[in-house]
């Protein structure tokens, strides 16, 4: 059971975290691009409607964000199923991923929509890239944390 769990967790991980991560990392240069040229004009970049692009992304980031709860959910058994609730290694990456889908939820999103809205201007961009990277590494620290296991008795 504990493979079972520790795969799902693996593989939600990847398929749900990931295209937050990369979406929202794309939203601030496209953000900056759409703001330089105006709406409706692509100035030679190709993609026609930047504001449509920004919706993809920012749609993307939403709706990935909700899937990526099954991410703690099976952590979470994964973890009882090992025995290692009480793990140090574990209780920083639990603090982290809290704490990464607190920026999420309230810098990146709301930053994001307030571009689209077009009630922010270029310094919010700047801004939301600076948040978007904040929210990058905290997963890239639990992904050590939990690739590393400081303590773990597994050998890793």
């Amino acid at each position: 059971m504990t493979k079972f769990l520790l795969s799902v967790h693996v593989i939600a991980a990847i398929l749900a975290i990931g295209p937050v991560a990369v979406a929202a990392s794309m939203f601030p240069p496209a953000a900056r691009r759409a703001l330089a040229t105006g709406p409706g004009d692509d100035a030679g970049h190709g993609d026609g409607d930047p504001t449509g692009t920004l919706r993809l992304l920012h749609r993307i980031c939403r709706v990935y964000a909700v899937v990526g709860v099954v991410v703690p959910v099976f952590g979470f058994a994964t973890a009882s199923e090992m025995g290692v609730l009480g793990s140090a290694w574990l209780i920083v990456s639990i603090a982290l991923t809290a704490l990464a889908a607190l920026v999420l939820a309230a810098l990146v999103l709301p930053a994001q929509s307030a571009l689209l809205e077009g009630s922010a201007g270029a310094g919010r961009a700047a801004r939301l890239g600076m948040v978007t990277g904040l929210f990058n590494l905290l997963w890239a620290a639990v992904t050590v944390l939990m690739i590393v296991r400081p303590g773990s008795t597994t050998g890793a």
